[in-house]
């Protein structure tokens, strides 16, 4: 059965779809021996020979893997560094999967990133039409206001990025005090640095970030470089919308209220 190129790297482990579209692109994906560049080229995973950067792919045999790892701050979020920097490939370096990270954060960022060898599961978590919702906590240099927040409910653009906006958002009033703020913030599109950046639009920088949950899986006590393999139910929680209310009646809109 012959499937779309993209599709059979994700399936066995080599990259997301998008990233796997990257690497054709780029030329660095053979099929039976010839370079190829068209996205939409199909193979036979029976027949056909794939080979990226030189390696053949070998089909993998239903055997996915789904692992939540907190990842530390001052760790890449790749399997390999070129210059030597710890990354979160270092961690997982005694499995035979190949497993990669779907999504990322970023070197001063920390908290709970997913690692999967299954490419149709790493597209459905990532990509922002499944609008699955990724919860941050994040400390500001400075005091927010209502008509800031509001401003990041509707929507900013960000450079590189188009508009955006929070999901949902409120004032840590425990955490905050008289010089920062802490803040919780939901988001579903995950472009790069989008936090960083949507604060960035209100003039404040963003002095702490933390992912803890996606979905309603939630992060928990894990503490930083533990990870676990995530059961079948841990799976569904991603995909489960945290503000839906389990109470007929409640909650129907998302409408957000002031803090």
């Amino acid at each position: 059965m012959l499937m779309r190129l993209n599709k059979f790297l994700a399936d066995n482990g080599v990259a997301s779809r998008r990233k796997a579209d990257e690497l054709i692109e780029s030329g660095e994906v053979f099929v039976n021996g010839k370079r190829v560049f068209e996205l939409g080229i199909k193979v036979d995973p029976n027949q056909d020979k794939v080979k990226v950067n030189g390696k053949l792919v070998h089909v993998e045999k239903n055997n996915k893997v789904y692992i939540l790892f907190y990842k530390p701050k001052e760790v890449i979020t790749s399997l390999k560094d070129p210059e030597g920097r710890p990354c979160v490939g270092d961690f997982f370096a005694d499995r035979k999967e190949r497993l990669y990270p779907i999504g990322r954060l970023d070197w001063d960022s920390e908290g709970m990133l997913l690692l999967t060898n299954d490419g149709e599961f790493a597209n459905k978590v990532s990509h922002p039409r499944h609008k699955v919702r990724k919860k941050y906590l994040v400390k500001i240099n400075g005091k927010i206001s209502n008509q800031q927040m509001d401003k990041l409910r509707n929507g900013v653009s960000i450079p590189n990025g188009g508009r955006v906006q929070a999901k949902f958002l409120k004032r840590l009033r425990g955490k905050s005090t008289d010089k920062n703020d802490w803040l919780e913030l939901d988001i579903t599109e995950g472009k790069n640095r989008q936090i960083r950046k949507m604060f960035a639009k209100l003039e404040f920088d963003v002095l702490k970030l933390k992912r803890i949950a996606i979905g309603k899986l939630e992060l928990g006590n894990m503490k930083p470089g533990a990870s676990k393999v995530l059961s079948d139910n841990d799976i569904k929680k991603i995909f489960s919308d945290p503000l839906k209310s389990k109470k007929p009646g409640r909650q129907k809109s998302k409408k957000i209220v002031h803090d």
